[in-house]
């Protein structure tokens, strides 16, 4: 029997790695300039070697199921920049994405892109901005545009919220990437943007001292619920005035400490060749040291806590305030 013309076979399911990118990814352009056509690419999805990013991107399947959801965006997000020539810019929560920011908060959906010139549409798995670019707004990574971090905060806080922007722009400054002097100006010249009220807390909380998403996202909890603004990473020391701890909060006038416990903080201070028991006696040993040294309330919130924001703020308020509790 003949083969049907136009119906390619797909090469075999290693060989095809062979024709991607070193991220995995293969366009559909290039597929039909190696003689895979539209017909092999489809079996190769249904026999589980590809999967499609969207129209006219496919990966590999093995990368695909490997990656977190925030991987997964980048490797939307390379695909799409591949497809696109140089009159456009990775933005918005792509663009912080790209650079490694938290993905808390974000919409990873589609592919955020901001043109030079046009746009403002809504496409496959990618949306379209128009928006004035200066010098200095956009820079050079992976062989395609993306705004600078200062740039894709603002862009987030517009279409994210508050919360992940300024996770974003707490990130980025405790990292160096930006200063506050950058996100005011880039503040200042975005006053008119649809969702820029979003804006203001930003210039009110981000600090290079916040060093979590689940301090970011304390500290914003404080904040929005009218309690004094704390110190953040506040220094403990002996009677001699040496350094004993660091909290992540404290209201040294009220005698409060609130530190935020995290899964990832424990791992990230663990100790090689540390168990996990270890880590947490340990974690108790500096609680008590620090209790001692002060005198005062430490209270400990984990991520439950942030999703009941009255109860946790009455619980400080308490400790703040004991005689009027």
């Amino acid at each position: 029997m003949g083969t049907v013309v136009g119906m390619m076979r797909p090469p075999p399911q290693p060989a095809i790695a062979t024709f991607c990118d070193p991220y995995g990814i293969l366009l559909r352009r290039e597929a039909i300039e190696l003689g895979i056509d539209d017909n092999a690419l489809r079996r190769l999805v249904d026999c589980g070697t590809l999967v499609r990013l969207r129209q006219g991107a496919y990966c590999l399947r093995s990368v695909f199921l490997a990656a977190d959801d925030a991987e997964r965006h980048r490797l939307l997000a390379r695909a799409v920049m591949r497809l696109y020539g140089d009159h456009v810019a990775l933005s918005h929560a792509s663009s912080v994405v790209m650079q490694r920011g938290p993905d808390f908060g974000l919409d990873l959906s589609s592919v955020h892109l901001t043109h030079f010139a046009g746009g403002g549409r809504k496409g496959s798995r990618v949306v379209h901005h128009l928006g004035e670019t200066r010098v200095g707004d956009v820079r050079r990574q992976h062989d395609f545009w993306l705004t600078v971090p200062a740039r894709a905060v603002v862009e987030v806080a517009c279409t994210d919220g508050t919360e992940a922007a300024l996770v974003q722009a707490n990130h980025f400054l405790h990292q160096g990437a930006m200063t506050v002097d950058e996100l005011h100006l880039q503040v200042a010249t975005t006053d008119r943007w649809p969702g820029s009220l979003h804006h203001h807390p930003l210039l009110l909380l981000a600090s290079a001292k916040s060093e979590s998403v689940g301090e970011t996202r304390s500290d914003l909890l404080f904040w929005r619920n009218g309690l004094p603004r704390p110190e953040l990473q506040y220094e403990v020391t002996f009677p001699d005035g040496t350094f004993a701890a660091r909290v992540d909060f404290a209201w040294p006038a009220l005698r409060v400490i609130v530190e935020f416990d995290g899964r990832q903080k424990y791992h990230r201070f663990r100790q090689p060749g540390e168990s996990i028991e270890q880590m947490v006696e340990r974690e108790k040993r500096r609680e008590d040291l620090i209790r001692e040294l002060t005198g005062w309330t430490v209270i400990r919130l984990v991520w439950a806590d942030l999703d009941l924001p009255q109860r946790t703020v009455a619980r400080i308020r308490r400790a703040m305030h004991p005689l009027a509790a």
